[in-house]
């Protein structure tokens, strides 16, 4: 099966510092590829680069087989690359819907908006919160709000979706239901790139992972052959184990 993304050879520099490497991966569709590393070695930058708020120095990013290297944001989200924020789901229906926001979320008369709400509510309900569905966002708990950033960037109907550590500060059930939920994204066709500092979180998730270090690639494979790999153990498994 082809790349859906194909990332050659980028490179972000902030100043004298070197964010990112030469950085090669590729995710594919219904592919779970997650990124890992310490604190410092890239992840977000690559997030950052990959989604358009920043500019890579070099390199290439290649999405369904065009170029979106330099697109803003806005433009890289209505090819169907879509991340997460803390907003209201319907907010991501406008990559696809391109009327005013509140002619959704108010639900006029249109077919076409009827529709949208539908799959608005399906969406919430995929994630658990159906039970929330008529919740002002305000009253969610923070696990939650983590959830409803999910349902609203698939609200976006992306072929590909960024998850930039959506496991921290989540307990352990909110965890295990999070997992089920990327699972289930996955089982849709949908590429998930997700970024993660929590391995305990990401091994038993990912089909394939990349890990960085200092900005540039050290290992990239099946879950099993990175966590055995000696440079990721002394680059991030050595230092997390002497942590705990």
């Amino acid at each position: 099966m082809s790349a859906l993304l194909e990332v050659r050879g980028l490179s972000k520099r902030f100043g004298g510092l070197t964010a990112v490497r030469e950085l090669d991966f590729d995710v594919r569709a219904g592919e779970i590829l997650g990124v890992i590393g310490p604190n410092g070695a890239g992840k977000t930058t690559t997030f950052n680069v990959v989604a358009g708020a920043y500019r890579a120095d070099a390199g290439e990013i290649r999405f369904a087989g065009e170029s979106i290297a330099g697109l803003p944001p806005h433009r890289i989200a209505a090819r169907g690359v879509m991340r997460t924020f803390q907003d209201n789901v319907l907010v991501g229906a406008h990559t696809r819907f391109r009327r005013r926001l509140w002619s959704i979320v108010l639900g006029g008369a249109r077919e076409e908006e009827t529709r949208q709400r539908e799959r608005a509510q399906e969406l919430v309900q995929f994630v658990g919160l159906g039970d929330a569905l008529a919740a002002d966002v305000t009253t969610l708990s923070f696990g939650q709000g983590r959830l409803l950033e999910i349902a609203r960037a698939l609200a976006g109907e992306p072929r590909l979706i960024l998850l930039d550590e959506p496991a921290a500060g989540l307990t352990p059930a909110e965890c295990t239901r999070l997992a089920d939920i990327i699972r289930g994204i996955a089982a849709r066709g949908i590429a998930v790139l997700l970024i993660e500092h929590d391995m305990h979180f990401l091994l038993p998730l990912a089909h394939r992972v990349v890990v960085l270090n200092f900005g540039a690639k050290i290992a990239d494979g099946l879950p099993d052959e990175v966590r055995a790999h000696p440079a990721v153990m002394d680059a991030y498994l050595g230092a997390h184990a002497a942590r705990h």
